[in-house]
């Protein structure tokens, strides 16, 4: 094949850290078509501002790192010129996006013809806390994307940005690199590699390879490479683990390369670098949660699977030339698929929590059962029962991230051995073997291994490049209904979702599988006769072999009313379909009336979501001392077809104490509609909840005229569009109650600037439709700093304290303000605005203004302002009033007790810290 050529001249400045690059790059015409223009990607200067493709990427995964980093940390590239061999200068631009670079040569490039382009340009290179590329703290250099390369054009331009998803598209070009740097630094890559020349103070390093397409080094000032020499290939690496001694070390990479070697074929180049920056950046999942002192697994394991992941990864990009961001799935999905065949070899009974499966704590629960390849299809599930799955067939950089990290890749090396066990024998293995050895260093695409595949099998394959890989439908079979006629079953198999897809169908005897067969593909009901000898029940998708959505319903006794066992587990587990289960935990709430209340809650929640969940949980208050606590009840509906996309039905209801000695109770039915946009990475979303919420209270003896029990119609809509760089909530509000009916608006808006300084607005308008409350009752007005809380939706921890410190407890609502004020309610209207912006990182000015309206006291302005402590915003936050109505307040008497405080101890508020990186 004709070949691209890239010659480098390239000087490493360490003290800058830049390099200085003079490139010629022959771009040879192995189209059909004459090029009046070429394009190329420098992805080097994706890092050089916030708004580009990149930096707005970082921000939508919430990554602020990039952000708040200083100009000249971030990277870019300065392009001097661009000519031809005739020293021509050529036009040239920047796409759209500063990233991609369109070089108009002197003449059309006719098909077959060979093209010179010369580039003199400087890169800064990023520190590597971005993406673990780029620059470290110790001045050694990772370079990944550092120079300017030709796209592809496979009849349209394969050109798009960088997004931080690691998918940039080359094909296979002679790479040749004169790298000139400081004597005391050196170079590792999997290029060949040899030191040219050499001074006192530099040294030149020529780095060359045929057939390559990418070029990644990594310069050191103190080498961390050990080469390890296998029988197929020489594995370069820096990847450490104490527990494994080098002879050890050794065994375990020539396996990894001898296992690869069988199931593919001959590596075509000589050597492979595996990085820890490879493996940190696409990482053994479950392995690296871990602390490095705490391993349940066998000394050897894990050091085996980071090589066997990020070696396999290497062996496939690099030999398997597909457009990474549209057939990413593909080599995705082998990868997975391998080292789930190299574990089942080596690793048979390896348990997917090691020896902790053994602990006496943790050996009755499902979870310790587990294999090793069983968490692939279980963390795809994760995003399934969430419904924010994604097909394996959408483009990279549209993927949620836990999606392009880990959800997708393991739902196709799980779909890989679906296929595999589908078609017996060794077919698909042998498939993947002959496609590799024939298309090795060729551009191919997934429907060349369709083709390919299919004409190795006489049963259907296209199920599953169709239904199981090209849509989000998830997979829901179950046994319908079984009858005897004779000696044999006629079993009935229904498939739940809109999609054409074979099951397996196990019969059992107690535990033993005593028969196993496939069905053709099902897209509705499908019927089967299997022999009835020795069968007491019948299993769809009995091994798991299938990442099905819902294998509850995939039980049927042959004869017997019961198709599953009831059984009950302390803690929460990992959900186990051939039982019904329900499981205790021990609980612990508080607040400062019950203090501490400890309790059981039975329920039936797994890991993974369910659509029906229940919870009971009775709870002793120690200070109370009475039985308090809560249920409820719920069913989520999940819509795949429309921007409707879940329902929730439910009713909940508990008992708590809202003063000293005095209780309340909350009943509430409710109904919730979700919607959202078809781009799942868009955090666009719209919420309408209805609810009716019921509280009977024990009657305040020192408010005997308040009215203790009431009934809230309430109708609720929001709109939220949470980001880093724009932040955006309105929720419109009514309510309806036989005393009065009100309605409000409250809107936040938060913008995170390019001079990384911060302003948050907040408005608030509420009005009384009409209130027939008592003259001076505020119970159900509107509050200008702490609301009552009627509806009993805050987690307020003292509720009914007017001194003391939990009375200073704040909850941004309705008013919003932060200083005790006069009048702190308002029984007719209200409208406020909260503003705040940062003075110093997390430290920020507020101020709040508003008008308050009552019946009989007229309309009153009121201000006030403050330094707000935002140590974690809207979870961990201090407020310190300054100036407000009531003049300069560290003058005022009792300052310490006008401090405000915002402080979320909730486990499953907080996690949302996290999880919004990732979904």
């Amino acid at each position: 094949m004709a070949q691209h050529t890239i010659n480098i001249n390239a000087t490493l400045n360490p003290s800058n850290k830049t390099i200085s690059i003079e490139q010629k790059i022959t771009y040879h015409n192995t189209s059909k078509d004459t090029l009046n223009e070429i394009y190329f990607f420098d992805w080097a200067n994706s890092f050089s501002a916030k708004t580009t493709p990149l930096g707005k990427r970082f921000a939508d995964n919430y990554e602020s790192a990039f952000h708040f980093e200083k100009k000249e940390n971030r990277g870019k590239t300065d392009i001097h010129k661009i000519y031809n061999n005739s020293v021509v200068p050529l036009q040239w631009q920047r796409d759209k996006a500063v990233d991609i670079l369109r070089i108009i040569p002197d003449k059309p490039l006719d098909p077959g013809d060979n093209y010179t382009f010369n580039i003199a340009y400087t890169v800064k290179v990023p520190d590597d806390k971005f993406t673990r590329y780029g620059v470290d703290k110790n001045n050694n250099f990772k370079l990944r994307y550092w120079y300017i390369s030709p796209a592809v054009y496979d009849g349209e331009w394969q050109v798009y940005s960088n997004k931080n998803t690691d998918d940039l598209y080359l094909t296979p070009s002679h790479i040749s690199i004169n790298l000139n740097i400081p004597r005391i630094y050196n170079v590792t890559s999997d290029l060949n590699v040899e030191i040219k020349t050499l001074s006192t103070k530099e040294k030149t390093i020529h780095l060359e390879g045929v057939d390559r397409n990418s070029a990644v080094l990594y310069i050191e000032k103190n080498p961390s490479f050990t080469t390890i020499e296998t029988d197929k290939v020489s594995i370069v690496t820096n990847i450490k683990n104490s527990r494994v001694n080098p002879p050890v070390q050794a065994l375990v990479i020539d396996r990894v390369a001898q296992f690869l070697h069988n199931k593919l074929g001959p590596y075509p180049f000589k050597k492979i670098v595996v990085s820890e920056t490879d493996y940190k950046t696409n990482p053994v999942y479950g392995l690296n949660q871990l602390p490095s002192f705490i391993s349940p697994f066998p000394d050897g394991f894990e050091y085996d699977m980071e090589h066997l992941k990020t070696i396999t990864r290497h062996y496939i990009d690099n030999t398997l030339i597909f457009n990474p961001r549209e057939d990413y799935w593909l080599q995705d999905a082998l990868q997975i698929y391998l080292m789930m065949e190299y574990v089942d070899t080596y690793y048979p009974n390896m348990k997917i929590i090691g020896s902790l499966s053994n602990w006496w704590v943790i050996r009755w629960a499902h979870a310790a059962n587990l294999e090793f390849n069983d968490q692939y299809p279980l963390l795809y599930l994760n995003m399934a029962r969430n419904n924010i799955q994604q097909p394996l067939t959408i483009s990279k950089d549209s993927l949620l991230k836990f999606n392009m990290n880990i959800a997708n890749g393991y739902y196709g090396g799980s779909g890989l051995k679906y296929l595999n066990d589908y078609l017996g024998d060794i077919v698909l293995s042998e498939s993947f073997k002959e496609f590799y050895t024939q298309n090795r260093l060729k551009p191919v695409k997934t429907s060349d291994f369709e083709t390919f595949l299919s004409e190795k099998t006489d049963l259907p394959i296209n199920w599953f490049f169709e239904d199981f890989a090209n849509t989000r439908k998830t997979i829901d079979f179950k046994i319908k209904k079984v009858q005897k006629q004779g000696d044999s079953l006629i079993v009935s198999i229904k498939n739940n979702r809109k999609s054409k897809l074979p099951v397996s169908l196990y019969g059992l005897n107690d535990d033993d599988v005593v028969y196993k067969t496939w069905t053709k593909p099902i897209d509705s009901i499908g019927i089967i006769t299997i022999p009835s000898k020795n069968i007491k029940k019948l299993v769809l998708n009995h091994k798991g072999e299938i990442p099905e959505y819902n294998r509850r319903n995939n039980y049927k006794t042959v004869d017997g009313l019961l198709n599953k066992p009831i059984q009950f587990r302390l803690f929460q587990d990992v959900e186990d379909p051939s039982f019904t289960q329900f499981f205790f935990m021990p609980i612990f709430e508080y607040n400062l009336y019950d203090g501490v209340s400890a309790g059981i809650r039975l329920y039936n929640k797994t890991v993974l979501p369910k659509p029906v969940h229940f919870s009971f949980e009775p709870q002793y208050g120690f200070r109370s001392k009475k039985l308090v606590g809560g249920a409820s009840v719920s069913y989520i509906q999940y819509l795949d077809e429309d921007k409707l996309y879940k329902m929730r039905y439910g009713f909940s209801g508990n008992y708590y104490s809202y003063n000293r000695g005095l209780f309340y109770k909350k009943f509430t039915p409710y109904i919730t509609f979700s919607f959202r946009n078809d781009d799942l990475r868009d955090n666009e979303k719209q919420f309408i909840n209805l609810r009716n919420i019921n509280v009977y209270k024990d009657k305040d003896p020192n408010d005997p005229d308040q009215e203790p029990n009431y009934s809230v119609y309430n109708i609720q809509y929001v709109y939220s569009n949470p980001n880093l760089i724009n932040y955006f909530r309105s929720v419109v509000d009514y309510e309806i109650s036989s005393k009065f009916s009100k309605l409000s608006a409250n809107l936040e808006y938060r913008k995170l600037f390019l001079s990384n300084r911060q302003l948050n607005l907040r408005f608030f308008a509420g009005v009384f439709l009409f209130n027939d409350t008592r003259e001076n009752e505020d119970f159900f007005s509107f509050a200008l700093d702490r609301p009552s809380d009627y509806l009993f939706d805050y987690n307020y921890y003292g509720r009914s304290e007017d001194s003391g410190l939990f009375s200073q407890q704040l909850v941004i609502a309705e008013g919003g303000f932060k200083s005790q004020l006069e009048p702190a309610f308002a029984n007719s209207w209200m409208v406020t605005a909260n503003a705040s912006t940062n003075i110093w990182k997390w430290i920020y000015a507020y101020g709040d203004v508003g008008l308050v309206h009552n019946t009989h006291s007229g309309t009153t302005a009121v201000f006030d302002s403050g330094i707000r402590l935002s140590l974690v915003a809207d979870y961990f936050e201090l407020y310190f009033p300054l100036y407000s109505s009531l003049g300069f307040e560290p003058n005022l008497p009792h300052y310490d007790e006008k401090v405000r405080f915002i402080v979320t101890l909730s486990p499953q508020t907080l996690l949302g810290l996290f999880t919004r990186k990732w979904y």
